[in-house]
């Protein structure tokens, strides 16, 4: 039975080698050491390094006898066959778990500490876009009041051109009754004196021939 175990053993470490995987580990059973020989000897002697369980290995070659020769950085050695496997043991794997989990809660933490950022600066610019509103609405209010007094000051200036031409034409009417007065008063002048001449010469008249009338009827 032990012999059709170590031959099974054999079989999937030569399995192993063919299909190009060149690697082997060290089972979870226990720390093995790497000999210098295919074989248990009385004295430690042939020991090169004892290696830990789950210790990645190169695979050299196999023998009948349950030895598997490995390579381990400078090192080739001798291991008992049935300690190894062409798997990566639990413990290995375990380990790889336990980095990757602590990596992942580090990227965790990470995220959290990004996501709780980005929620701070969500609502600075919240606040920001806020304020952009009300300085909008004041703007446009603003625009709207400038763009009224713009066109109050439209009205305004075509109302004083209005006022403008009328006060021209005013001038005008009261420069023409000006000339007209002016006429009239020389005209009325002229006339007070001719009347003037006209009663002088009347009184002249009445002054000469009147005398001379009453001289005849005298006589």
């Amino acid at each position: 039975m032990k012999i059709v175990k170590t031959f099974i053993i054999i079989l999937t470490l030569w399995v192993s080698a063919v299909s190009a995987e060149s690697f082997v580990f060290i089972t979870d059973t226990v720390d093995l050491p790497m000999r210098s020989q295919s074989k248990i000897a009385n004295n430690p002697s042939n020991i090169i390094r004892m290696l830990p369980s789950g210790t990645k290995l190169e695979f050299l070659s196999t023998t009948e006898t349950g030895w598997t020769q490995v390579k381990f950085e400078n090192d080739t050695g001798w291991i008992i066959s049935r300690y190894l496997t062409n798997k990566e043991p639990a413990m290995v794997q375990l380990k790889k778990l336990k980095r990757t989990h602590t990596a992942n809660k580090l990227l965790i933490t990470k995220q959290k500490l990004t996501n709780k950022k980005m929620q701070e600066e969500i609502k600075e610019l919240k606040v920001s876009n806020t304020k952009l509103s009300i300085q909008s609405s004041k703007s446009q209010a603003e625009k709207e009041h400038i763009e009224q007094v713009y066109k109050d000051a439209l009205k305004i200036e075509h109302l004083n051109e209005k006022l403008n031409s009328e006060i021209m034409q005013l001038k005008t009417e009261i420069q023409l009754l000006r000339n007209n007065d002016t006429a009239a008063k020389e005209a009325s002048s002229r006339n007070w004196f001719i009347v003037g001449a006209i009663i002088l010469f009347i009184g002249i008249l009445i002054g000469v021939i009147f005398p001379k009338l009453t001289n005849q009827r005298r006589i």
